[in-house]
């Protein structure tokens, strides 16, 4: 250790160690007016850190966050970040070197189990003007193959069967909103951040439809008060580990219980559509403007997408991180040349944003060896984030006529990487809601791709559309009969 560790919290900012800066305003003073909903890595990492940059000027104390936790597995953060008045630090890691920062935007955390009705209170508080959102592709409970809401899910029907203890997003907003409304309060702003095209569309279209279920009177209200602003955004950010808590111990002297890793880049396109205010976030470089859906559209079929063409095959491969990926010429070709032939003719233009260098930039920042993004992170929830990413390019291509081989390929791989277990025979845990389902599925049609095809919840009409199953089914058995390295040579070959 090369100095005395500081322990995070209040009390330590006036003696932070050299080199790390902390808030320079006054945390006192900042009122919680934005509830956060999903006090994750990647939220910590961009949309609490932007907060921090704003925070960071004169006169924009109106605007602080209240981190809020719905899940039992919330209780971990919720531990860490009061022992530490909800400080926390981001790294910044690059080839030049590791940047910490110590974030003070997040003023309050609320664990909903421990105290279902103050969540409720503070969401329904005239003093909460936003309630965003990061609660993963899977928390917006849809039926990926037809796109509606999915009424049949245990958590949906409890919370219509509870409407005053609930325990998913939407049951909490609907309730807190009830309240509003019969308070005579306007709505908050719901603001989606996650990746989701349309996500705040997405965002409105679920929750619209479950207040019908509950109260088609409220459903009514919001549909014509409440403000749904689309985003998009985009910042690498790895599962914090035991080895990025020892680094930042050891390289820095600072001890805290959940840091956050993260790359240099970071970008944030945002609708401007808030009728009860919003901070002022393009004074910190994020972008306001009138139609996300070009940014939304680029960002997640190329890197979102990309991001499933590199993990499966890398991880059936052996390797941990993306970057191990991306030093395999084969998946780098791959990745490449799915953006390139497959992807970017479907994509429109986008003001600001040269593709060509969008596309170099994503292969450095995947390349980037510091920041060590774990593939299985990357590989969570496939079945939210292949019909999310990959699967819209393959409904585009297939109606075009064009290519769909890579994309086929990538989705043969998710499905080999399903069985759970490498070529070596090594363990891949599958962290998905249909996991067991999955499984099942996977070690039951072995090579043959037929009953994951069936689960028309993720696939809609796409398995009955014959050159995607063909594909499929011939890229699958070559990765059981030939091997990864084979299937792969043979998916790249022209």
């Amino acid at each position: 250790m090369t100095q005395a560790t500081v322990h995070l919290n209040q009390a330590a900012l006036g003696g932070l160690p050299s080199g790390i800066p902390g808030p320079s305003y006054d945390r006192g003073a900042v009122a919680r007016s934005i509830v956060h909903i999903g006090v994750g890595g990647f939220y910590r990492a961009h949309q609490a850190l932007y907060l921090d940059d704003l925070l960071q000027l004169p006169g924009h104390e109106q605007w602080g966050y209240c981190g809020v936790g719905l899940l039992p597995h919330d209780a971990a953060i919720r531990d860490a970040m009061l022992a530490q008045d909800c400080l926390y630090t981001v790294v910044e890691r690059s080839a030049a070197g590791d940047v910490p920062r110590v974030i003070g935007s997040i003023l309050e955390f609320m664990y909903a189990p421990d105290d279902p009705d103050a969540v409720l209170e503070k969401l329904a508080d005239p003093a909460t003007r936003i309630v965003s959102l990061t609660i993963t592709e899977g928390g917006y409970y849809i039926n990926q193959g037809s796109g509606e809401f999915d009424a049949g899910h245990p958590d949906i029907v409890h919370d219509l069967a509870n409407p005053h203890t609930p325990r998913c997003s939407f049951g909490y907003l609907a309730e807190a909103l009830a309240r509003r409304r019969v308070r005579g309060l306007a709505p908050f702003t719901v603001m989606s951040c996650d990746n989701l095209q349309n996500n705040g569309d997405v965002a409105r279209k679920m929750l619209l439809a479950f207040t019908a279920l509950r109260s088609p009177s409220l459903s009514e209200w919001l549909a014509e008060h409440c403000a749904f602003p689309n985003s998009m955004v985009d910042r690498i950010t790895p599962a914090t580990t035991d080895e990025h808590r020892a680094l930042l111990r050891e390289k820095f002297g600072l001890l805290d219980a959940w840091p956050v890793m993260t790359e240099p880049f970071k970008q944030w396109v945002i609708e401007d559509h808030f009728p009860g205010g919003r901070p002022a976030w393009e004074l910190v470089g994020a972008q306001m403007t009138g139609d996300v859906l070009p940014y939304e559209k680029m960002k997640l079929r190329l890197l979102n997408a990309g991001h499933q063409s590199l993990c499966y095959i890398g991880m059936l491969f052996g390797y941990e991180f993306a970057h191990e990926a991306m030093a395999d010429a084969g998946i780098r070709q791959l990745f490449s040349d799915m953006m390139d032939i497959e992807v970017t003719p479907l994509l429109p233009a986008v003001e600001g944003i040269d593709l060509a260098d969008y596309k170099r930039t994503l292969i450095e920042r995947f390349s980037n060896p510091a920041i060590r993004d774990q593939l299985s992170r990357i590989g969570t929830e496939g079945s939210a984030r292949i019909p999310k990413f990959v699967l819209p390019s393959v409904r585009e291509q297939l109606e075009l006529g064009g290519p769909v081989k890579l994309l086929g390929f990538t989705v043969a791989c998710w499905f080999r990487y399903l069985n759970g277990s490498d070529e070596q025979g090594r363990p891949m845990p599958i962290n998905d809601p249909y996991a067991e389902r999955l499984r099942e599925h996977a070690l039951r049609g072995g090579a043959d791709p037929a009953a994951l095809l069936s689960m028309r919840e993720l696939f809609g009409e796409l398995s009955e559309a014959p050159r995607f199953v063909a594909g499929v089914a011939d890229a699958l058995a070559r990765l059981y009969r030939d091997g990864a390295r084979a299937a792969l040579n043979h998916a790249l070959a022209r």
